[in-house]
């Protein structure tokens, strides 16, 4: 699938921002430039742009991810903790649009990590979601926890009983690719040091302006390990700040996109799948078109973002 203005245009039911209108070879011509889709191991290819669905509420999810998939979107990332999946679940079958042709991901949430808990929970997932398999399912955070949400201090020393898991849900098919999420260096290497039959594909981690994480970022590229942005404007509290950046805004003016896409362009550029999250059709529509940016004003984007102290959207450790 390519991504284009063109899957837009002929949306009657989707209304087309205002940006958007005229520029219909521009928009194409420029999206061609940045990568549509990654490969990953297993020869699967991941959507670049996905439609993140955390915090969206059970009466807005559904229209959402409809907006999304007639928008041209194929990529759908979403939890067990989300308590929306039901509702994912039914969007994606009343689109029409084949399961092969979407890209549906889920995690692991904490209290499962125990290996018994590991495949009913990913169960009750493919249920909500109609669906039996998952194109990608992720340990949600490197943190195990009890079923009386106590840390299990042992799976998180060493998740490797969990990923043995994750790997079995692969061989039986259920799983298409597996992965971690918000995994530093340190308990990446923790993981990998085991005699790992499949390698984990995916780290999705927080990556935005006020988190750029640089390190993580190189390190990921020199172990081909690929890295998806969560949170790419800041969140809900920093989005704001987020597309009202100095730097930001004077790239949204000098390319003439918004200043989200000035964001969400500069993660894909960095080589990352990008997960921007909205339950508003017009933001739905925007975010899904990225334009390369000019080597320059990447760079004043990274300078930018590195001269600050990062500063987490998302920060779970306080509740541990």
């Amino acid at each position: 699938m390519t991504y284009g203005i063109q899957h837009i245009s002929r949306l009657s039911s989707v209304r087309i921002p205002r940006l958007f209108r005229g520029c219909h070879k521009g928009l194409h011509s420029s999206r061609t430039e940045l990568p549509s889709h990654y490969t990953l191991p297993s020869g699967d290819r991941i959507p670049s742009v996905a439609l993140g669905v955390w915090k969206a509420k059970k009466d807005e999810v559904g229209p959402a991810v409809q907006t999304a998939l007639k928008a041209g979107y194929r990529h759908i990332d979403g939890a067990w903790i989300y308590r929306n999946e039901a509702e994912v679940g039914e969007a994606i079958k009343t689109s029409g649009i084949p399961r092969k042709d979407i890209w549906l991901t889920s995690k692991l949430w904490n209290t499962f990590h125990a290996p018994e808990n590991v495949e009913p929970a990913l169960d009750e997932s493919l249920a909500h979601l109609q669906t039996d398999y998952l194109d990608l399912y992720l340990i949600h955070w490197p943190v195990a926890q009890n079923a009386d949400s106590s840390v299990n201090e042992e799976l998180t020393a060493n998740p490797y009983p969990t990923w043995q898991k994750l790997e079995e849900m692969v061989e039986k098919g259920k799983v298409r690719n597996i992965g971690i999420s918000n995994f530093n260096i340190r308990r990446i290497q923790n993981l990998t040091g085991n005699p790992l039959k499949i390698k984990p594909a995916i780290n999705q981690v927080e990556l935005s302006f006020w988190n750029p994480q640089p390190e993580l970022v190189k390190w990921a590229k020199e172990n081909s390990l690929l890295l998806e942005a969560y949170s790419p404007l800041g969140s809900t509290g920093r989005a704001k700040d987020s597309l009202a950046v100095p730097e930001v805004m004077e790239i949204s003016a000098e390319l003439g996109i918004t200043p989200a896409q000035v964001l969400i362009s500069w993660q894909v550029q960095r080589g990352n799948i990008v997960l921007p999250k909205s339950v508003t059709p017009s933001r739905i529509i925007e975010n899904l078109q990225i334009t390369k940016l000019p080597p320059a004003l990447v760079e004043k984007l990274e300078k930018a973002a590195a001269a600050h102290k990062p500063e987490r959207s998302v920060d779970m450790s306080k509740n541990w």
